[in-house]
């Protein structure tokens, strides 16, 4: 079956050419203009919406579900399990990966094979607007790539201007994990977050991603909590009720513990603005309208 895909794939791609880096330092020659684009990252392919370049996509991988018309895309696996012969079915001119995600055996063997796959490395929020601009150069989307990324700056300033005169930074526990309780880190997107949303992480240490007992997290005493989870309503109610329990927490006994739709925080795309927005009107609701956001 390989084989004759990969025999299928032999002069299909007979368009000018351009030599390209990607933001990893990966340089390669990709199409002068790719019309069949496969997203190997919900993110990446949110991304590719955002341009208005969706036209170009003929696949993306499970859970790329934002915006609704990405749902009807081809599925070529998760962005951790790829699908090596439904991406060469598919007959993309390039591929796009995340770096940390990816499996490398794959996106070695599509290189092998003829397909360019550009990556990228959109670990903090700079990187993810670099991220924005790298793939609009590449997609000739220069114009609609700048005014996204004035329209994401701009939200970002407006986050922080609220925030700018706060005396106290509440300590904040976001949890990322049901079972077991997973919480962030240094160095990493939602610790990025918290802290543009004027927010201090009570998560120290060298792990990005630590697991934390009950027990644990009341000698951290939050006074916010914030869950982030896909199963959303249902999960969110059960810890509340759990946590009503232990009303020596200051976010228990205030009752300031929310929840987040984990896309928001967890996908280095523009939606991670809405995201900020969430977590600022969380962490401080007297200077954002929560109403205004879409949270859950």
């Amino acid at each position: 079956m390989l084989f004759f895909i990969m025999a299928s794939l032999i002069g299909t791609n007979s368009f000018a050419e351009k030599t390209v880096t990607d933001p990893i330092g990966r340089t390669m020659t990709i199409p002068d203009h790719p019309v069949r684009i496969i997203s190997l990252a919900p993110s990446i392919t949110e991304i590719i919406f955002s341009l208005e370049q969706q036209h170009r996509l003929v696949g993306a991988t499970r859970y790329s579900n934002y915006p609704e018309a990405a749902s009807r895309l081809p599925r070529v696996g998760s962005y951790i399990r790829l699908d090596l012969e439904r991406i060469l079915a598919l007959r993309p001119d390039m591929c796009i990966a995340v770096k940390d995600g990816n499996p490398i055996v794959v996106v070695r063997r599509l290189m092998e094979l003829g397909i360019p796959v550009y990556a990228v490395d959109p670990h903090n929020v700079t990187a993810v607007m670099e991220t924005v601009q790298a793939i609009g150069e590449l997609l000739d989307a220069g114009q609609t790539s700048r005014r996204l990324l004035d329209q994401m700056q701009g939200r970002i300033d407006r986050v922080q201007s609220r925030v700018a005169s706060v005396s106290k930074k509440p300590r904040v526990f976001l949890q990322i994990g049901i079972s077991p309780m997973v919480s962030v880190g240094p160095n990493t997107l939602a610790d990025e977050m918290i802290t543009l949303a004027g927010g201090r992480n009570v998560v120290e240490g060298e792990n990005q991603y630590p697991v934390f007992s009950k027990e644990q997290i009341l000698g951290l005493a939050p006074d916010i909590y914030i869950i982030t989870s896909m199963a959303r309503e249902k999960i969110f109610e059960d810890i509340r009720q759990e946590w009503q329990q232990w009303p020596q927490m200051p976010a228990v006994r205030n009752n300031r513990i929310y929840l987040i739709n984990s896309d928001l925080t967890d996908r280095p795309s523009p939606r991670l603005l809405d995201g900020l927005e969430c977590i600022a009107a969380a962490i401080h609701p007297d200077r954002f309208n929560v109403k205004q956001f879409n949270c859950r």
